[in-house]
This record gives C-alpha cells, structure tokens and sequence, in this order.
C-alpha cells in the first residue's frame, strides 16, 4: 500500500513570508486560506501556549481546503508545568476542541522539556494509556539519556510516535513505534535568523540526506508527517518544495 506523504511547515502566520511566498498585498487573516491551496499540511505552534478557543479551531477548519490536516501541540500547562501530573482536565478540554477539526485532525505532539528524564517514564505511560486510541499521537524529548529501549516500548505499547528531529540538541534517531513517520526540522537559531523571508543557507546536502531517508518506506505502509521550521533554512516553503522534488526524483 503507498504511503501518504504531508510535508508543511511549522506554522504560518508570518508577515515575513509576504513578497517570497504570500502576495504582497494579501492580509493576514487570508494567510492560512492561500497556504492551504498549496501545502496539505501545517503544525500549529500556538496550541502550545494555550488551548485553542472554539471559534479559532472552526475557523481553522473553514479557512482550509478538503483533506487538509493539521497536527497540533499539546498545551504546555500538561507537558511542561504539570508534567503530566493532574491534568486531566486541561487534557480534556484540548482534545475536546482540537476534535472540532473532524477529518482535519492529525497527529497530536506531546513535546517534553530537558528536565523530562527517564524518571518520568511511568507517568509517560501512565498518560498515554488514558488517551482516546482513535487519535495520532507523537513524543518529542529532549534529553538524550531518554532515548533507550525503555522509552521506545512505553510508545510502541501505546502505539505512539517517537518524534525524529533534526536539530542541535538531539541526535538524530531512525526508531519506528507506530504506523507512521513525524519529522520535525527544526534547524540552527544560532545561524538562521528565520525573520528575512529567504534561504539563508545551503540545505541541499541534508534534504537530499533526508529525502532518501524517507523514500525508504515508500513501498512499506508508513505515512509519513514532516515539517520544517523558519531556523532551518530561513524559508520553509522552499524547503517543502525541494524535498518533495527530491523524494519523486528517480
């Protein structure tokens, strides 16, 4: 079975982007309705900060065309403050609204802090265990020593993704603990201003590292879910288009 590919950006809402990817004239609040004609996909950041009201969610949905999908961040109030401890109800209330987007609703990231360590393990499992299984949900870490067998079968009991990411506070891991794929390119802020509406560097060699990657499990049944950050290269849009061409190259 051929797998389904989303390749997007983290976020959307940049005035940046005017001139090098939205018109020059268009106005914010059309931002998210020109993106999703042209990309099928989008992570949404600010469901990090706080739990999205009703109308947004909804204008989310209508702003986009049919079989787009986002993926959303758990608010940090359960990942970083709480740390999955008694948010039961913070858990609720998100879910509650992110499943507003029906058939647009796609991976939900769980995106823990360094202080998240292998201690935390059991409440790990804990959590995902109570979580409704008709959802796509994936696991960020950022603490190296983290990444053992021990994390990997909490996910794969659970049926959860392991986040792979390429940045500099991680290496970068190829383990599968579910049906699909989650790439997070998140780049070099020490490098990458993100704020100039341009590449500023050179990722050529490492898209085709990744493209080639990822055309592994072309004929496996895999989805695959990747997105790119302004610190990557400075301009996300190009970078989706490139790596898209690279992964269809024979």
């Amino acid at each position: 079975m051929k797998r389904m590919i989303r390749i997007g950006t983290m976020g959307w809402s940049y005035d940046f982007w005017k001139d090098n990817f939205y018109p020059k004239n268009l106005a914010s609040s059309e931002f998210l309705s020109y993106y999703a004609k042209r990309f099928d996909t989008v992570e949404v950041d600010s469901t990090f900060y706080r739990i999205p009201r009703t109308q947004t969610v909804e204008e989310w949905k209508a702003q986009t065309t049919p079989g787009f999908v986002f993926s959303l961040k758990f608010p940090k109030v359960i990942t970083h403050v709480k740390m999955l401890r008694n948010c039961q109800e913070e858990t609720r209330v998100f879910l509650e609204r992110v499943n507003l987007l029906q058939k647009k609703l796609g991976p939900l990231l769980l995106q823990f802090p360094s202080v998240f360590g292998n201690e935390h393990l059991p409440l790990l499992r804990s959590f995902l265990e109570g979580l409704p299984k008709r959802h796509r949900y994936v696991v960020e870490v950022r603490n190296k020593k983290v990444l053992t067998d021990s994390l990997y079968s909490v996910l794969r009991e659970n049926n959860v993704v392991l986040a792979w990411v390429e940045s500099l506070l991680m290496p970068v891991v190829d383990e599968i603990t579910s049906d699909f794929i989650y790439v997070r390119w998140e780049g070099d802020r020490k490098k990458v201003n993100g704020t100039l509406g341009k590449r500023e560097i050179d990722r050529k060699a490492n898209l085709k590292f990744w493209a080639d990657k990822l055309k592994l499990f072309s004929d496996s049944n895999l989805d695959v879910f990747g997105y790119f950050s302004k610190y990557y290269s400075g301009h996300p849009p190009t970078d989706i288009h490139e790596i898209l061409q690279l992964m269809q190259a024979k």
